[in-house]
């Protein structure tokens, strides 16, 4: 993924009002981020911990989507797995992630989840940059760069059922 500097992250948005967009927290840390390992930029928001944001491109421009999520935590027995990098996290590692659609049926109250990595580093456990915690990948035959056009495309049909 190319650099993104804050005006592109908050023009970005496709599911909430500029004023929205204009007040969201943006990562501060945009200059040391790993963008060459990165398919998309995803955070969570510190001040709200329910609520996460990513950035992606679809059709040669950048989307971003705010995103909800619940706080509460599952047991440390329980393993989920991510719908969109298919890493298996213990416990509040895999979240639900809700967005409201973009447009009208957004602001009618129309919504679409995934399961997904909590801390949004699909990217970085697809590449084997970050370990989750006593989770793990499956080992796979497919090659990384398989891997990771399943994973921006699971991510990309996830975007397409916001727009529609």
């Amino acid at each position: 993924m190319k650099s993104l500097t804050e005006q592109d992250i908050r023009n970005s948005f496709i599911n909430c009002s500029k004023g929205e967009a204009k007040r969201l927290a943006v990562p501060r840390d945009l200059g040391e981020r790993p963008w060459d390992d990165l398919d998309f930029l995803g955070w969570r928001d510190p001040g709200a911990p329910d609520r996460s944001c990513l950035v992606t491109e679809r059709d040669g421009r950048l989307v971003g989507v705010a995103l909800r999520f619940p706080a509460a935590r599952r047991g440390s027995q329980h393993r989920s797995m991510c719908s969109v990098c298919l890493t298996t996290h213990p416990g509040g590692g895999v979240s639900l992630m809700t967005a409201r659609k973009a447009g009208a049926a957004g602001r009618e109250g129309n919504s679409v989840g995934v399961y997904m990595c909590t801390d949004l580093a699909c990217s970085l456990y697809v590449r084997g940059k970050k370990v989750p915690e006593s989770g793990g990948r499956f080992e796979e035959s497919l090659t990384l760069e398989e891997q990771i056009a399943r994973m921006t495309g699971n991510l990309s049909a996830f975007v397409e059922k916001l727009c529609a």
